[in-house]
């Protein structure tokens, strides 16, 4: 689980470095810092999979160990896996955004 959280907070900070650069790029460089901005956006895309598939994995594994606690194991997985996906798609949003400004 901190591995989870050390991936959505590394994706999530290399975005917010993406946006400032590119909400400070000049008429100059505009392109370059929306450029950044997507590229950031990516990055919160590819740290959201990684975290789910870490969530996934670890619940794949939880349910092998102990079959009997599959309900609330699978339960905590889908919860834990749409907080994910939510900051996951603030962030995306969030740097299409700076990269169409």
């Amino acid at each position: 689980m901190k591995n989870l959280f050390r991936n959505a907070l590394v994706s999530s900070a290399a975005l917010a470095s993406m946006a400032q650069f590119a909400s400070a790029a000049e008429a100059g460089a505009d392109l370059t810092g929306k450029g950044l901005a997507a590229i950031g956006a990516g990055l919160a895309v590819i740290g959201g999979a990684l975290g789910i598939g870490m969530i996934g994995k670890g619940a794949l594994e939880s349910i092998a160990r102990q079959p009997e606690a599959a309900g609330p194991i699978g339960t905590n997985m889908i919860l834990t896996a749409a907080l994910v996906e939510g900051a996951t798609l603030f962030a995306v949003v969030v740097g299409l955004l700076v990269a169409i400004a």
